[in-house]
Protein backbone atom coordinates (compact mmCIF):
# COMPACT_ATOMS: atom_id res chain seq x y z
CA UNK A 1 0.00 0.00 0.00
CA UNK A 2 1.37 3.40 -0.99
CA UNK A 3 1.58 6.24 1.52
CA UNK A 4 0.80 9.60 -0.14
CA UNK A 5 2.95 11.39 2.44
CA UNK A 6 6.10 9.61 1.26
CA UNK A 7 7.97 11.47 -1.47
CA UNK A 8 9.94 9.40 -3.98
CA UNK A 9 13.48 10.67 -4.59
CA UNK A 10 15.03 9.35 -7.81
CA UNK A 11 18.74 8.58 -7.77
CA UNK A 12 21.07 7.96 -10.74
CA UNK A 13 22.84 4.87 -9.43
CA UNK A 14 21.76 1.82 -7.45
CA UNK A 15 22.98 3.32 -4.14
CA UNK A 16 23.32 6.67 -2.36
CA UNK A 17 24.83 7.49 1.02
CA UNK A 18 22.61 8.87 3.77
CA UNK A 19 24.32 12.27 3.98
CA UNK A 20 24.05 12.72 0.20
CA UNK A 21 20.39 11.73 0.18
CA UNK A 22 19.50 14.27 2.86
CA UNK A 23 20.98 17.03 0.69
CA UNK A 24 19.47 15.72 -2.57
CA UNK A 25 15.99 15.52 -1.02
CA UNK A 26 16.27 19.02 0.42
CA UNK A 27 15.95 17.74 3.98
CA UNK A 28 19.09 19.67 4.95
CA UNK A 29 20.97 22.68 3.58
CA UNK A 30 24.46 21.19 3.68
CA UNK A 31 26.67 18.36 4.87
CA UNK A 32 27.28 19.98 8.25
CA UNK A 33 23.56 20.06 9.00
CA UNK A 34 23.23 16.47 7.77
CA UNK A 35 26.01 15.32 10.08
CA UNK A 36 24.47 17.11 13.07
CA UNK A 37 21.02 15.57 12.52
CA UNK A 38 22.44 12.09 11.96
CA UNK A 39 24.74 12.19 15.01
CA UNK A 40 21.90 13.66 17.08
CA UNK A 41 19.76 10.60 16.38
CA UNK A 42 17.16 12.61 14.47
CA UNK A 43 17.28 10.57 11.24
CA UNK A 44 15.43 7.30 10.77
CA UNK A 45 16.22 4.82 8.01
CA UNK A 46 13.45 2.30 7.37
CA UNK A 47 11.84 3.31 10.66
CA UNK A 48 14.93 2.95 12.86
CA UNK A 49 17.37 5.61 14.04
CA UNK A 50 20.65 5.40 12.14
CA UNK A 51 23.74 7.40 13.10
CA UNK A 52 25.93 6.44 10.13
CA UNK A 53 26.31 9.31 7.67
CA UNK A 54 27.84 6.89 5.15
CA UNK A 55 24.97 4.39 5.44
CA UNK A 56 24.25 2.99 1.99
CA UNK A 57 20.66 3.39 0.84
CA UNK A 58 19.07 1.39 -1.95
CA UNK A 59 15.84 1.34 -3.94
CA UNK A 60 12.83 1.28 -1.62
CA UNK A 61 14.65 2.45 1.53
CA UNK A 62 12.89 5.23 3.44
CA UNK A 63 14.43 8.11 5.36
CA UNK A 64 12.51 10.25 7.87
CA UNK A 65 13.62 13.63 9.22
CA UNK A 66 11.36 16.13 11.02
CA UNK A 67 8.19 14.15 10.19
CA UNK A 68 9.04 14.18 6.46
CA UNK A 69 9.64 10.82 4.80
CA UNK A 70 11.28 10.18 1.47
CA UNK A 71 11.77 6.88 -0.38
CA UNK A 72 14.72 6.01 -2.62
CA UNK A 73 13.81 5.34 -6.24
CA UNK A 74 16.72 3.83 -8.17
CA UNK A 75 16.68 3.35 -11.95
CA UNK A 76 15.25 0.06 -13.20
CA UNK A 77 17.83 -2.65 -13.69
CA UNK A 78 20.46 -1.12 -11.42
Amino acid sequence: MSNPEIEDIPIRDDMIRLGQLLKLAGLVEDGVEAAELIKGGLVKVNGEIDDRRGRQLHDGDTVTVNRRTVRISAPAGS
